[in-house]
This record gives structure tokens, sequence and C-alpha cells, in this order.
């Protein structure tokens, strides 16, 4: 598949994908120098290991946009969030993670609704990855003793 055959709005949804990955990316990186300074090393690790998957989706991306002959451009990053507990820490990452978690299934739906079934299975496949992240960060919160529904904010985290 070339540039010339993909709908712009699906050139897009990878545009704003790889910016959101490299956000995440830029994030998780943080969140570990902060949770390491605060004696969290375990927390840190998973960050680390966090940084590397969002590597590894934006990878995929820069692929599948070269792939259509595309050049690879994030356009805007996210300031990464600092916050002064892993719980705040986490909270931040849900916000990230509900962000992406739309843009794929819009993109997925979206690239369904045009015939554009690679594109389809593309974006399904990242959104998979970040459901089941999503889930993780949900877990972990559980584990800190969060509840599901977040007060502070009046809404459900996830």
């Amino acid at each position: 598949m070339r540039h010339a055959s993909v709908h712009p709005r699906t050139l897009g949804y990878l545009g704003r994908a790889l910016s959101l990955e490299y956000s995440a990316v830029q994030q998780y990186m943080t969140q570990a120098a902060l949770a390491e300074a605060w004696g969290l090393q375990d927390a840190a690790n998973r960050f680390r290991r966090e940084t590397v998957e969002e590597m590894q989706h934006a990878e995929r991306i820069v692929k599948r946009m070269l792939g259509l002959g595309v050049a690879p451009n994030a356009s805007q990053l996210r300031p990464a969030g600092v916050a002064r507990n892993l719980v705040d820490l986490l909270l931040q990452d849900v916000a990230l993670e509900r962000e992406i978690v739309a843009l794929y299934a819009e993109a997925t739906e979206f690239c369904r609704r045009v015939a554009d079934h690679e594109n389809a299975e593309f974006f399904n496949g990242l959104l998979q990855d970040e459901l089941h992240h999503a889930a993780e960060i949900d877990q972990w919160l559980t584990a800190l003793g969060v509840p599901r529904y977040d007060a502070a904010h009046d809404r459900a985290y996830f």
C-alpha cells in the first residue's frame, strides 16, 4: 500500500498516534527517574519497561508510515507530568492511556468504515496492546488501594 491509496485521515491518525506514543515514552521515562529518586526501585523498573513498550509502539508506527511512503512526523508531544507520589503518577498515566485507547479505537473504526482492512488491523493491534496496558495500570492502582472511581476528579479513571 502506498501513500496515494491511503485515506488522508488515516495518515492523520498515524501522525497523532506517533505523537502520543512519543509522549508516553517521555512520560514513563520521567516517571522512572522520579520513582528512582523516591527510592521506589520496583516502580522505576516497571516504568522503564513501559518506556520500552511505548518505544516499540512508536517504532511500529514509524515503520508503518515509511511503508506507506510517508515521512514520520510527531507534531506535538504532551509535557511529561510530575507529581508528589506514585498514585498521582499513575493517575496521569490513566489519562494518557485513555487518550491513546480512544485514538486507536476511533482509527480502527474509521479504517473499517472505509474498508482499509490492513490499517484497521494495524490500529486494532495497537489498541489491544494499550487496553492490556490500561488493565495493568488499573491493577497497580487497585493494589495500591485506589478505587476505580477517582472522587478527586469526579470520574471513573477507566
